[in-house]
């Protein structure tokens, strides 16, 4: 069952007007590059999938970071308007606070553990493609398969794989337990989309 889209944490979401241009115009010709090559974008039934973030550090938080929103995959092209600020995530009583124009994407508490656990990571995506989630399962770091997407047990399992396998070296992972889902992170944007695009 394809329940991709709804939001499975408790969201603190403080509507604000969009953020500069300047700070998401990278953002925005990343995710363009996933969506044109179809691992971002909107089943037949019109639920989206996939998202992309950015580390944008703010006073007292070095691991915040911007995320295209929720139910943003069948948007054509994104503007400033559908990208978020996650500015906090409590793992633990599965709960996230975001910021902007939109409230941020369902995946959102996995790119989070991402940024905690590793400082120097400055982008991350979630892409759908089912060819390359099958080629890769268990290939590469996979999480467990009882973990659902956007959960408290996703995070933990993405924790674990970070700290006993070789994931932050590889810099891509697949969800067993969310069907054609598969993350990659990198140093840049660039280097994130280049490694899922090389796959």
């Amino acid at each position: 069952m394809i329940d991709e889209g709804y939001i499975k944490f408790n969201s603190r979401w403080a509507e604000t007007p969009a953020y500069p241009m300047e700070d998401l115009h990278e953002l925005i010709m990343a995710r363009q590059q996933l969506f044109e090559a179809g691992l971002i974008g909107a089943y037949p039934s019109g639920i989206g999938f996939g998202n992309i973030s950015l580390r944008h550090p703010i006073q007292g938080n070095p691991d915040a970071f911007y995320i295209s929103g929720s139910a943003t995959g069948n948007v054509t092209q994104l503007s400033p308007a559908h990208f978020a600020l996650v500015t906090k995530v409590d793992i633990e009583k599965n709960c996230l606070d975001c910021e902007g124009p939109i409230i941020a994407s369902s995946e959102s508490m996995s790119h989070a553990v991402i940024y905690r656990e590793c400082p120097e990571v400055q982008a991350v995506a979630h892409i759908h493609d089912l060819t390359m989630w099958e080629s890769l399962l268990h290939k590469v770091p996979t999480t467990d398969s009882s973990a659902t997407y956007g959960t408290p047990e996703m995070a933990i399992s993405i924790i674990d794989l970070l700290r006993n396998t070789d994931l932050k070296q590889s810099k891509l992972f697949v969800m067993e337990g969310h069907e054609e889902g598969v993350f990659a992170f990198g140093n840049s944007l660039e280097e994130t989309v280049g490694i899922i695009l090389d796959n």
